[in-house]
């Protein structure tokens, strides 16, 4: 339809994106931030984080996404809502030329890749089917359709410990199947939910089937990591936390994405080995923390890098 420019283009609207742009827009030079759904990124369906610095008493994921939003707008970050980012490619003269499903073409002098992460699946028999059916990946968004119902939350970090707390405000109760004796979890929150009557922990067991009868959720069917054993656990919804997939489809053929799961391997700066003014930031790396903490400072790094990149070609 059109043919824009920017300087930098950031590709991802989380924390990762959001902390990239205030730095590059803050650095006085045209900034872009592409945004597929709505900024914020996987706290936006976080119910309260309360491990980033400066709010003791903890925020809620959405607002602590609005705030990063907002910030980034102040300083002149231009933010493009409900555009995907189909196709980029680096041209002979060096500038990066990115392709969106609203049929712009953006050319860009630096770009910052920080698409994220999606929630893995289990891939087991039912999954598909009941998806929206009784089968979640967010326990803020779909919590309210479970009052006073049987659920069960799959996973053993962080993630998979408070979203259980969170559903034992509304479910009568929630079985936590988890394949090992011992949760990843930090150890306060694991002493939360020990200490919560709603939650039963069900360790040393992996999910095999989710049953249904043909409209929702009814049952899940678990196999012990010990022995041949499985049961049934009678229930009316499946919350998984198993880990991310990195987003990297749009990268996948021009970066180095070897890492477990398929991250994008980024150095110490931010920078892509071989393709000077292209950066990485957040979950979409090969970074060990996953946290907002560290996303947005990695988002720093590299919009700070993306700066410099471009004084030298100055």
């Amino acid at each position: 339809m059109s043919n824009k420019h920017c300087d930098i283009a950031i590709i991802g609207g989380g924390p990762a994106g959001l902390s990239a742009g205030l730095y590059a827009a803050r650095g006085l030079v045209n900034t872009v931030i592409f945004e597929k759904q709505m900024t914020g990124g996987q706290i936006v369906t976080t119910e309260w984080v309360e491990n980033y610095p400066a709010f003791p008493e903890g925020v809620a994921g959405v607002e602590l996404g609005g705030l990063m939003t907002t910030q980034a707008e102040k300083f002149g970050a231009q933010i493009e809502l409900f555009v995907t980012v189909t196709k980029l490619t680096k041209q002979d003269d060096g500038n990066f030329e990115l392709q969106t499903d609203a049929g712009d073409t953006w050319t860009a002098r630096a770009v910052v890749l920080a698409s994220g992460s999606v929630p893995s699946k289990l891939g087991i028999p039912g999954e598909d089917y009941y998806t929206g059916r009784g089968v979640s990946w967010c326990a803020t968004c779909d919590a309210g359709f479970f009052k006073e119902k049987i659920v069960a939350v799959i996973g053993g970090g962080d993630a998979a410990l408070e979203e259980a707390l969170f559903l034992a405000k509304f479910a009568s109760k929630v079985y936590l199947v988890h394949r090992r004796d011992e949760f990843r979890a930090s150890p306060i929150v694991v002493q939360r939910v020990k200490a919560s009557e709603k939650i039963e922990l069900v360790l040393s067991a992996v999910p095999v089937e989710i049953e249904g009868d043909g409209t929702r959720v009814t049952g899940l069917r678990i196999a012990s990591t010990k022995d041949e054993s499985e049961q049934v656990l009678n229930l009316d919804g499946v919350f998984e936390f198993v880990g991310t997939n990195p987003v990297n489809e749009l990268v996948a053929d021009l970066v180095d994405t070897s890492a477990e799961r398929g991250h994008v391997s980024i150095e110490i700066d931010g920078s892509i080995a071989g393709i000077p003014g292209l950066f990485a930031a957040g979950d979409l790396t090969n970074s060990s923390l996953k946290q907002v903490i560290s996303a947005a400072g990695s988002g720093a790094t590299a919009a700070f890098s993306a700066l410099k990149y471009l004084d030298e070609l100055e």
